[in-house]
């Protein structure tokens, strides 16, 4: 069984352990979401650069 990982692939994921770290410790909202922000937004540039 091969397992594909691409961007598409890992956003649900991401966005599960976002939400549950989340849930335990809300303080963790503004870092997750910055991090969240930055990683989306250097992936969307990279692609425009191909």
């Amino acid at each position: 069984m091969k397992i594909n990982f691409s961007l598409s692939n890992m956003e649900p994921i991401l966005a599960l352990i976002s939400g549950i770290l989340i849930l335990i410790m809300p303080q963790l909202l503004n870092l997750i979401v910055a991090i969240y922000l930055i990683v989306i937004g250097a992936l969307g540039l990279t692609s425009y650069r191909r």
